[in-house]
């Protein structure tokens, strides 16, 4: 193993900037003659415009322009375009402009950008503009509208339903059903939430009118896709004239994956007036108008045996779109979802339907988990009512059903091939270092104290490392799903590393320069990471359903097997041997039956001085581009149990403990790992007990548009967590490596639900669980 290589908890390297005030983000940019914009947006829900005067922004101090939909209209910008279009039968994708058209349909819609001088200029002029509203009606839940009568957002989707979808074997899962001695349901809604990122969405454009060229700095999680989509398909000119540039971004959490409006409307008027334009959202225009996440309404049944054991799974959801199509929405509540639905359980057939639908509200798109959540979701709070049902133990009932071991490779019965796992093993460890077997005196001695106290588990698994190209593009994705990679000697022995994912505070520029240390043998201090500039490094996907180690890593592992077969040929002339018998290992390459040997800096020496060098077989340099598309998703599973105490004259909850045992494969740095599963139970913890995305149902006002009103997660909010790990390589990655980044926000929902519903004695209890919920929860339980 090189120093700090695979499996050391180094420390990250970008760390030093970040805590000490040296991160450059992308409001940090200022350039030359540059202008600020400012977006004038909807405040209706669902309004024709009858009528848009601009003429007293035009004349106010400071103003540069002033653009509306009909100027976008007259250039022939497309429309803002989605990526993925799931497979099973037709979607209606309604048109979304950048600006909007004769019609808003949420609260936030674009309805004109006013550009000036300075900021507080522009925000003035578009206090200015006026806007005559002929309101249309809101509809702000899928029930709402798809209700008779309800109005409509889009000609082209009538009855606001945009896609009819299902997965599985319906008749099989009924058939189970009729066999069934026990049937459990269970209604739920999982709530919408907002990601709420630490840096705002922001964006600075430039036209150099010499060449023709854009540049676009941008906080995204996907340079090169949103390259992609806004030259290709919005702007509709040749990628090469569109430079797209990603420094440091703070944080994502899914809402920095999508294309935006703002960032077309911003591009395409720097062009227009020739100078740089400017734009950072405000925490305001993020509650309003940044995807959110979440919001199904679920139906759901599981069929059982007399012994518990799983018989048949039936879902029915209908899905919240919002009021247009975001770029991955349409994936979330499809094959983000139905496939996760069998759980680490060997149920012999389910079935799910989904029917999405338009609202007027922002769209909805990936939100940490993306799918997998509101799967687990449903299955852990269907197991853990089951076992309640039935008299069984929680984790007997799981353990009952859990797939074998030796039942790997497992074909799920909803389109997912489970690669690997070990599934009895994590539940039986998550037992033991929560101490299940001597929770009932603990709660009896806090009942004793006059509090209640419960227990909740969540068996989850995770299908992520979104990939392989083949099977995306079959189930309705509009793009491949590889990774790639250059690695880059320098002629004195460092490495530049180019990746065409994008970190947003993972600690990517780590972790790929430990894979680099332990393939290559090189000082970490001597590899640069470079990422999020489309120019510069090769074309690649982005960052999101943790995919960058599993499809950026491998990449970057398939490069650098590259640079040592290379480098085995340059060592075999510079040691005057056969390459077949030349051997790399700990960063030096050795001629066999002898004590010859040349290091990587020599032989990266030798390749860019070549002085001594076959040059009638290998080229100089050294310098090797890797794409990875892999055979399948890989699988995290893991097992959380959390345990509350619940104060039943306030509704107070205290976590007083948290367990989690998870298998990510083999782990590159463990201590980023244990960073990213706190992260993700703090996510989910938030999602269970406190965010709630709000919105009037009569005005589609949004009620939760500030931090006053939406409920963040806080310190005190927050146990300490107990984290394990075993270890089941992906035998399909050539790093056995699987995701992390996810699964706490995967599972945390329901461990703390069912926790929180067993301290009360009930069986159902809708997030986010409040004070007030579990109060009145409390009193209607135990009003005896």
């Amino acid at each position: 193993m090189a120093e700090g290589g695979i499996g050391v908890p180094v420390k990250r390297a970008e760390d030093l900037r970040f805590l000490t005030g040296r991160g450059r983000y992308t409001s940090d940019l200022n350039l030359p003659g540059q202008v600020y914009g400012y977006f004038l947006r909807s405040v209706r829900a669902h309004a024709r415009i009858d009528a848009l005067d601009i003429s007293a922004a035009m004349a106010a101090p400071g103003v540069v322009a002033v653009f509306t939909g009909d100027d976008i209209k007259t250039d022939g910008i497309g429309s803002i375009p989605c990526a993925f279009a799931p497979d099973k039968g037709p979607m209606n994708e309604p048109p979304r402009p950048a600006l909007a058209q004769d019609k808003v349909r949420f609260v936030g819609d674009l309805v004109a950008m006013v550009v000036a001088e300075t900021i507080d200029a522009a925000k003035d002029a578009a206090g200015l503009i006026t806007v005559d509203y002929d309101d249309l009606g809101a509809v702000v839940s899928p029930a709402d509208a798809l209700a008779e009568g309800a109005p409509e957002l889009h000609a082209d989707a009538p009855g606001n339903v945009c896609f009819q979808w299902q997965l599985g074997d319906k008749a099989a899962t009924d058939d189970a059903f009729a066999k069934a001695d026990h049937i459990v349901g269970i209604d739920i809604v999982n709530n919408r939430k907002i990601p709420n990122a630490i840096e705002p969405r922001a964006a600075c454009a430039a036209y150099d009118p010499a060449s023709g060229a854009y540049t676009l700095y941008l906080a995204s999680q996907n340079p090169h896709v949103a390259r992609l989509l806004l030259a290709a398909f919005v702007l509709k000119i040749p990628e090469h004239k569109l430079r797209v540039v990603s420094y440091d971004v703070g944080g994502g959490f899914g809402s920095k994956i999508p294309l935006y409006p703002e960032e077309a409307v911003i591009t395409w008027a720097a062009g227009k007036i020739g100078r740089p334009i400017k734009w950072t959202a405000e925490r305001a225009e993020s509650f309003l108008a940044d995807t959110h996440g979440r919001d199904h309404e679920t139906h759901a049944e599981l069929a059982l045996d007399d012994d518990g054991n799983f018989l048949g799974l039936r879902v029915d959801t209908k899905a919240n779109m919002g009021a247009y199509l975001s770029t991955f929405g349409p994936m979330i509540p499809t094959y983000l979802y139905a496939p996760l639905l069998a759980g680490q359980y060997k149920t012999p057939a389910v079935h799910c339907a989904v029917t999405a639908v338009f609202t007027t509200t922002a769209p909805v798109d990936a939100e940490r988990g993306a799918g997998r959540p509101e799967a687990t979701y449903v299955v852990e709070r269907l197991v853990t009512k089951a076992a309640r049902q039935l008299g069984l133990d929680q984790a007997e009932i799981r353990r009952r059903n859990l797939i074998a071991a030796d039942a790997f490779p497992y074909q799920s019965p909803v389109v997912m091939t489970y690669d690997s796992g070990n599934y009895p093993p994590l539940l039986d460890e998550a037992l033991k270092r929560a101490k299940v077997g001597e929770f009932e005196q603990r709660r009896a001695a806090a009942a004793a104290g006059g509090k209640l106290r419960g227990i909740g588990f969540s068996s989850y698994i995770e299908a992520c490392g979104l990939a392989p190209s083949a099977v995306a593009g079959a189930i309705g994705a509009r793009a491949g799903l590889f990774e790639a990679a250059e690695i880059r000697f320098n002629p004195t022995g460092s490495v530049t590393l180019f990746t065409g994912t994008q970190s947003q505070g993972q600690g990517h520029e780590t972790c790929f320069a430990q894979i680099i240390a332990e393939r290559l043998g090189i000082p970490l201090a001597d590899i640069d990471v470079v990422q999020g500039d489309t120019d510069r490094g090769p074309f690649g996907m982005g960052t999101y359903g943790s995919r960058s180690l599993a499809v950026g890593g491998s990449a970057i592992a398939k490069a650098a097997d590259k640079i040592v077969a290379k480098g085995k040929q340059i060592a075999a002339h510079l040691l005057e041997a056969e390459a077949q018998d030349i051997s790399f290992e700990a960063g030096a390459f050795k001629a066999a039956g002898t004590n010859r040997s040349v290091t990587m800096a020599e032989v990266a020496f030798a390749a860019y001085v070549p002085h001594n060098y076959p040059l009638d077989k290998l080229e100089p340099g050294l310098d090797e581009t890797a794409f990875y598309d892999p055979p399948n998703f890989t699988f995290p599973a893991g097992c959380h149990i959390s345990e509350v105490e619940i104060d039943p004259e306030t509704g107070a909850v205290e976590i007083v403990n948290w367990v989690a045992v998870d298998d990510f494969g083999v782990l590159i740095n463990p201590m980023i790992v244990e960073g990213q599963v706190h992260g993700g139970i703090a996510h989910g913890i938030g999602q269970a007990m406190l965010e709630h995305c709000v919105y009037d149902s009569d005005s589609g006002q949004l009620v939760t548009g500030s931090y006053m009103d939406y409920a963040m997660p806080r310190a005190d909010d927050l146990p300490s967590f107990e984290v394990a790990t075993l270890v089941t390589p992906c035998p399909h990655n050539p790093l056995g490596v699987k995701g992390c980044g996810e699964t706490g926000a995967i599972a945390a929902p329901a461990a703390l639900i069912n926790a929180v519903t067993d301290a009360i004695g009930i069986e159902d209890l809708d997030m986010p669980a409040t004070r007030e919920k579990i109060w009145r929860a409390c009193r209607a339980a135990h009003k005896g």
